[in-house]
């Protein structure tokens, strides 16, 4: 069942021990069988799992699927407010990602330079304030205009919030 899953062994033990298994009976010398429906179940909590659900969480949504109908709302409820919170980390993800390029440039530039202080106004240690603007003028002459929207994104952020 691991192989099939893509999970361990050890994992799908340890689902069992945090209660996230109720579902699955097991025969007369104790193994667990998983019918299709069990199966679907495990994906459903592998996925969850793997989004950053806690195992509270996963719990409860086993214990509403296992209630029936009565508790879809709060299956979808839960299953929203996850995928707002996911989708959230991969906005910072990305907005984390299109920085770092951003820092990785500015020393590139520095090292074929020969010295970070082209990033400097003259005769002091202080970057220059159009370094942003540079960085933007590079993106649009590469052409990587997919890069230049999320660094926009990201100086509009540092910008709302300083």
């Amino acid at each position: 069942m691991s192989k099939k899953l893509g999970v361990t062994i050890d994992t799908i033990r340890y689902y069992d021990k945090s209660g996230l298994l109720p579902f699955v009976k097991r025969n007369d010398i104790g193994r667990r069988e998983f019918t299709d429906n069990d199966i679907h179940l495990m994906r459903t909590i592998i996925c969850l799992k793997n989004a950053g659900v806690s195992v509270v969480d996963i719990s409860k949504f086993i214990e509403y699927r296992l209630q029936g109908d009565s508790t879809l709302e709060k299956r979808y409820q839960l299953l929203e407010d996850h995928r707002k919170d996911l989708q959230q980390q991969i906005t910072d993800l990305e907005d984390t990602m299109s920085y770092l390029k951003f820092k990785e440039w500015y020393y590139q530039t520095a090292v074929e330079a020969g010295t970070e202080t082209i990033h400097f106004v003259p005769g002091t240690n202080e970057v220059i304030s159009d370094l942003d603007k540079e960085y933007s003028q590079h993106l649009k002459s590469e052409g990587n205009l997919k890069e230049l929207q999320n660094f926009a994104n990201v100086k509009d952020y540092r910008n709302r919030n300083n």
